[in-house]
């Protein structure tokens, strides 16, 4: 089967994004690891499926991550989907609302290009992120390694894990990164986010996401860390947060309110693509 495709990144994190509204297509988990691949497929992050919405909502947007996994959230996916609906000429307006796993979302196209997000209300219960925890707690002791490490938790429609690091270039990202992960506390697996705090206004921050590894950006896990950090007490309102694929703008007002992410989206190349074959 042939498939048309585009590339996308949003600041480096990486996407195959595939119209599932204008061609009719059935993709199984071995085909979305082969467009994944970076030697004998396209190469990304995740695998963006644009489709009919089942609600009231404008579109249904499915992420996929390059291990061929479903999950809930992607925000610079996001980004990158009105960008992409709005290009292909699906929607002829800026501000569209899209259903996901975790619920509706709504992205704006902006007058510069950019992208804002509202990203909905982060959670913090344990079992809404899932986390095995007997109460919530702005922060948890997490063992790993025969020591034990401080975690922030939340869920930003996927779950996040957060630290607090001083310095982010030594954080041990992808020694412990895979670890957290797949911990018998997260029964669904976590992203993973370490933050260095450079002041009240701005952070550094990497991420080790679920069934990825380690990506460029990623903006659930910056609306995550940002969240934590207001929380913790460590950031104002409205923070500059620099990964290593650029910068992205994340506003929270506090409890009970949506998140806010703007940041950029951009096609890379489009193509047209063989199927390998199915038996």
């Amino acid at each position: 089967m042939k498939l048309k495709f585009t590339k996308m990144q949003g600041l480096g994190n990486d996407f195959v994004v595939i119209d599932a509204i204008s061609q009719d297509i059935s993709l199984t988990t071995t085909d979305i690891r082969f467009l994944a691949d970076r030697h004998f497929g396209i190469g990304c992050d995740q695998v963006l499926l644009v489709e009919k919405s089942q609600s009231d909502a404008d579109f249904r947007y499915r992420i996929f991550n390059a291990d061929g996994n479903e999950v809930e959230q992607c925000g610079n996916g996001a980004r990158c989907f009105v960008r992409f609906v709005h290009d292909h000429a699906l929607t002829t307006k800026n501000e569209i609302r899209v259903e996901t796993a975790s619920g509706t979302i709504i992205p704006k196209l902006e007058e510069s290009g950019d992208v804002t997000v509202n990203m909905g209300i982060p959670r913090f219960d344990p079992a809404d992120i899932p986390f095995i925890a007997e109460k919530r707690a702005i922060t948890y002791s997490l063992k790993i390694n025969h020591r034990q490490i401080e975690i922030s938790t939340v869920s930003m429609g996927n779950p996040h894990a957060v630290q607090v690091v001083p310095n982010l270039e030594q954080a041990p990202v992808l020694i412990e990164g895979p670890i957290i992960e797949s911990h018998e506390r997260f029964p669904k697996r976590v992203n993973v986010g370490y933050m260095q705090v450079t002041d009240r206004q701005s952070i550094k921050l990497r991420v080790f996401e679920r069934g990825a590894g380690e990506t460029l950006a990623c903006g659930t896990g910056a609306c995550a860390a940002v969240v934590t950090g207001i929380q913790r007490g460590l950031l104002d309102c409205d923070v500059e947060v620099d990964t290593r694929g650029g910068k992205l703008k994340i506003s929270w007002a506090g409890e009970n309110q949506p998140v806010w992410m703007t940041g950029p989206a951009t096609t890379v190349f489009e193509g047209i693509i063989a199927l390998p074959a199915k038996f």
